[in-house]
């Protein structure tokens, strides 16, 4: 018992209070890119390709992606997901994956 509390307490310290905003933000930003990927391709596709987009965005885009949760993705939100699909090391990605391109 005391080996398992002492094993989640270093594992609760090894995660900073930016890695837990940060992993909060990019769940929340998947909930957004999921369904706007899926306007573009079927299901086990999309869910590759949005980790690819995810993997990929930058801090900033997915704090601003992640603010879309739980609303209609606008045209900025869709550009967003749209430029970062494109992006080489994007692209790269959904290729290593044998997933389809994102075309938009």
């Amino acid at each position: 018992m005391r080996a398992a509390v002492l094993i989640a307490a270093l594992t609760l310290t090894a995660c900073t209070p930016q890695e837990f905003a940060d992993d909060v933000a990019r769940r929340a930003a998947r909930t957004v890119v999921l369904p706007v990927v899926q306007q573009y391709m079927p299901g086990p596709a999309a869910e590759g390709v949005t980790v690819c987009i995810i993997d990929n965005a930058s801090a900033g885009e997915l704090s601003s992606l992640a603010r879309d949760v739980g609303v209609r993705a606008g045209t900025t939100t869709v550009q967003t997901v749209l430029a970062v699909a494109q992006r080489p090391a994007t692209t790269q990605c959904i290729l290593n994956s044998g997933l389809p391109l994102l075309r938009g």
